[in-house]
């Protein structure tokens, strides 16, 4: 039995991997499906080419590729213009909260909204004042008297 790979079953397979990509693989398909199209290329140019080679040269491209998209552009892909967007604690900072009870100096618990936050304060703040959030850590808030 002779098995033979033309440039076409590369195309179909890297078609394939992007589809799976978008699924949302998060990148990790990206450089096989690059890897697919160059080893097609290659082969439109050159389809003496002999199935194992093949097999190797996209095994040994999909690692490069996938190397290379991790190292130079997944940074680009993960800049954005709103960074606190799913950050509960960060999207606080510079809020001004009214307090409704005494916080003493240190760790203490305060509810803000719907949500009962950790807050560490740099001195006792009394009941009826204002602070102001300026700064998350996790899910600690870093709170001041204003």
């Amino acid at each position: 039995m002779d098995i033979t790979l033309q440039a076409w079953h590369w195309v179909v397979l890297a078609f394939a991997l992007l589809g799976f990509e978008a699924l949302g693989l998060g990148g990790f398909l990206i450089g096989s499906a690059v890897s697919a199209v160059v080893i097609a290329t290659v082969i439109w140019l050159n389809p003496e080419m002999s199935w194992p080679t093949q097999v190797i040269f996209f095994g040994t491209g999909s690692l490069l590729f996938t190397y290379a998209y991790w190292r130079f552009f997944k940074k680009i892909n993960d800049k954005t213009d709103a960074p606190e967007l799913n950050n509960r604690a960060l999207s606080l900072v510079g809020r001004t909260i009214t307090l409704e009870h005494d916080i003493p100096a240190g760790l203490s618990r305060l509810q803000i909204g719907d949500t009962r936050w950790e807050v560490e304060a740099s001195q006792a703040v009394v009941q009826g004042a204002k602070i102001v959030v300026k700064g998350a850590q996790g899910m600690r808030l870093r709170v001041e008297p204003t």
